[in-house]
């Protein structure tokens, strides 16, 4: 595939990462109060869009240029939404974490996933109206073809990789929050799509229902039940068991080391 093709879809995904920010800029003007309900379900309904438009067009990057140019873009992407999304996460389960810690209610945590949920699913159209153009050669015939799954191993094990990487996305980013070092976001978009790489193959490396919600809900090669038990259920099941976990003294010292040593002292 020619360079002008991975050229649109750069410029694709700037252009939707240039356009939520401005969402961002006109929800803030617009709601005086941003500590409220209702601006934070926009700016997860925002980060929601944003996340799920990109990574439409990270599957055309995927499909044509294979999974290092993926790589690639999807770290500098995570970098990016690191720096601008705030205390936006895009993702169910994390509100979940917070619910269990006491930090918010379950109200808030099923608003927060519809919101996240509409914001992934409806940027759908808009993205299918840009493949419709064809600007590019890779996206021809793919505005309305149909979808396949990314799932290629046994749902139950499918699940059990989600769950796992997921734990370990969120048990290194709950390490780094409380270590704090240089370059920590950084280090942290390294994992977490040093993770997704590694079980592009398998998985798909989602690692977010509601990405793989958007992305392949109703797609031909698993059920919809087999979808919710993979990337719901074994990717929210990964980040719950992250919290209790976290907080045992045998992984905050193999994880924190010295540091966790000194502050226990």
């Amino acid at each position: 595939m020619s360079m002008t093709s991975l050229g649109v879809s750069t410029g694709f995904m700037v252009g939707c990462c240039v356009a939520a920010q401005i969402a961002r800029r006109v929800t803030k003007k617009f709601f005086k109060n941003e500590e409220g309900l209702v601006p934070t379900l926009f700016y997860e309904a925002i980060a929601a869009a944003e996340l799920c438009a990109c990574c439409f067009e990270l599957i055309i990057v995927a499909d044509n240029f294979g999974v290092a140019a993926y790589a690639v873009y999807l770290f500098l992407l995570t970098v990016w939404w690191g720096k601008v999304w705030g205390d936006a996460s895009a993702c169910p389960y994390t509100h979940m974490e917070d619910m269990l810690e006491g930090k918010t209610s379950l109200k808030e945590v099923a608003l927060r996933t519809w919101a996240e949920l509409m914001g992934g699913c409806c940027v759908y159209r808009i993205v299918q109206v840009f493949w419709w153009f064809e600007f590019a050669e890779t996206h021809q015939g793919r505005a309305f073809e149909d979808c396949n799954a990314d799932l290629q191993v046994n749902p139950y094990l499918g699940a059990a990789i989600e769950g796992f990487a997921t734990l370990l996305c969120r048990l290194a980013s709950k390490t780094l929050n409380e270590k704090g070092p240089k370059f920590c976001s950084i280090i942290d978009s390294f994992i977490g799509t040093s993770l997704v790489v590694a079980a592009f193959n398998f998985s798909g490396g989602y690692f977010n229902p509601v990405l793989a919600t958007a992305l392949k809900w109703g797609c031909r090669g698993h059920t919809n039940i087999e979808h919710i038990i993979v990337y719901w259920i074994g990717a929210c099941v990964g980040a719950v068991v992250s919290v209790p976990l976290f907080k045992l003294p045998y992984v905050r010292n193999m994880l924190l080391g010295s540091e966790y040593k000194d502050k226990k002292e």
